[in-house]
Formats: C-alpha cells, structure tokens, sequence
C-alpha cells in the first residue's frame, strides 16, 4: 500500500509509478481525499450547533490534553515532546499525537523515519518510541510534500487520528495542536472531549497577545485551561547571570489574570535543539540536567492540576 507518496513495505507493493485511483482507495486508513466524502462532511466552522463529543473515539484514555499555541515558533512541539517524555518517566502510560498537519515536528524530534503497521482491520498501531506511543501525519508523507487540506479533510484526519489508531490503555495522551485558532482546533473539539488545554507562550508581549486569542477560543470550545508554559524564558551565559531576552514576566503576567497556573519557564539552551534535531529530546539525553528538571516541574504541575478538577466538573461540549 502507498501511503501520501511513501512505499509500506508491509503491503508488499512494488516501488513504481503508481497509476491513477480513487485516492480513498490508495489511502483507506485516511479517508478523507475522495469528493464524493468531501461533499457528505460540511466544514465544522459552517454548523452553529456543535455536536456532542465522541467520547468512544478515546474509550481507554483517561486524560485527552491539548498542547496549543497561539501563534508559531514558541516552541510547542519541543514542549510536547519533553513534557510526554517526562510524563511517562513517573510511571504513567503516554501517548503523543501530532495534530500539527501544516509542519509535523514529531518524527524529527523524537527521531522515528519508519511508517506505522496496519492491521487487517485497517487500524494504524502507533509506534513506540522512548516508551510513548506515537502517531503522526509525518509518518505517512514524504519531508517534502506540503498538505493542503481543507477544513472538511482536516476534520476526518483527526477523527481517524483518535477512532481509527489502537491507542491502547493510557493514562495521558497529548494532542500536539497546530498553531493559532483553526479548523483542527475546532474540530478536536467537537469529536473528542478534552480534558483540558496547555498553552505555550513566550515572555515578550506581541506573543502574550496571541496567547489570548488562543485562550479565547478554549473559553467558546469550553475547553479548561489547566495552565500556562513560558518558553525561552531566559538565557544562562557561561558566567551564570540570567539575560532575559525577550523581556520578563509575561507569562506570570498573563497566568495571574487569567487566574490559572504557570506550570514552568523553560530557559533558552542550544542542547534543547540540538536533542530535538537529534531525535532524542533533552528529557531523555540529559534526564538529569537543568532543563530537564524545568520538564519535570511542568509534568508535577500538570498532574496535580488535574487531580484538582472534580471530575464532575469536566466540560462536555453539548
């Protein structure tokens, strides 16, 4: 089978020119590029009414988490990464989806290149890798290829991303969010039920601005907020004074009014990077290093916000 221009070697196919087909017989554990489905899956942005979550689509997950950002190059990815890593070093079961279709970050930083199994029943198996499950876009396309997919496609991607993948049992699974306030967004919502929301910011003001468009939108998709990551926070030159370079205090700023947690400031360091590009993320290469440790903090803290939400008072989308 040939997966968005890869060869799955477990069809046994031949490398070749593939010939023109039905997309959606090319790619059936993706259904989502045939017209006629196209045109029987109206946008989400154009339905007033939202439906009710899905909540089979994730029946042996506890904790569905989105890692969201309100604009690009906060460093999201690099914060999902660290933060499942961290998670399943204290004993928990983790998954991590990328739900970022325009830019998969995930198979570079946690450095997989292989696609993942299909069963007869034509369900994805999620790749294990440094003990997290993983699934990902960018498992099935070539570095190259762009995806231009519309709000309908989008909606079906990440419906199958969650129904159509063996997540198994899990105790987390974090929802690695394209940036901004979109179509995945919404439609996450309206398939699946959240647990809540981490938002990824850094400290200089035009970042914060975005952050409150990004919280805007957990409030109408009544999503919970459970807390705030100030990214590239500071920097440590090698004598240890701390240079602040994109100001300070914003995301304690933005966290105090809101009235929720700051989870973390993760500094600025190259061996963050430099982990990342290597496909071992700093969590796992240096487990016991500062950074790290900022990793660790944020994963208490998230944990213990959990705890603190009353089941009861879960927010389901009606």
């Amino acid at each position: 089978m040939k997966l968005f221009g890869k060869d799955n070697q477990e069809s046994g196919n031949k490398v070749g020119t593939p010939e023109k087909k039905n997309p959606s017989k090319q790619h059936p554990e993706l259904k989502i590029i045939s017209g006629n489905q196209i045109s029987q899956s109206p946008s989400p942005s154009q339905k007033e009414v939202k439906p009710e979550p899905e909540t089979t689509l994730l029946p042996n997950v506890n904790h569905a988490i989105a890692i969201s950002s309100g604009k690009g190059g906060v460093g999201k990815s690099t914060v999902a990464a660290n933060l499942s890593l961290a998670m399943a070093g204290k004993g928990f079961k983790v998954g991590l989806m990328d739900a970022d279709v325009y830019g998969p970050s995930i198979p570079t930083m946690m450095g997989v290149k292989q696609q993942p199994k299909i069963t007869k029943e034509r369900k994805l198996i999620p790749i294990d890798q440094h003990g997290i499950s993983l699934m990902s876009i960018g498992f099935m396309v070539e570095d190259e290829q762009a995806m231009i997919w519309r709000g309908p496609m989008l909606h079906s991607a990440m419906r199958q991303f969650l129904g159509d993948v063996i997540w198994g049992d899990l105790d987390y699974l974090f929802i690695d969010m394209p940036p901004g306030t979109g179509d995945v967004q919404l439609s996450l919502s309206q398939i699946t039920s959240l647990r809540g929301t981490v938002v990824v910011t850094t400290p200089q003001e035009v970042a914060l601005s975005d952050v409150k468009r990004s919280i805007s939108m957990c409030n109408r998709m009544e999503t919970p907020l459970l807390g705030i990551v100030e990214n590239m926070s500071y920097y440590i030159d090698d004598s240890g004074k701390k240079i602040e370079i994109f100001g300070n205090g914003g995301g304690e700023k933005i966290s105090q009014k809101l009235g929720t947690n700051l989870l973390g400031q993760i500094p600025i360091d190259p061996q963050i990077c430099q982990c990342g590009d290597l496909g071992t993320p700093i969590v796992i290469g240096y487990p016991d290093s500062p950074q790290s440790l900022v990793f660790q903090k944020i994963a208490d803290g998230l944990v213990n916000q959990i705890d603190q939400l009353d089941p009861q008072d879960e927010l389901v989308i009606e």
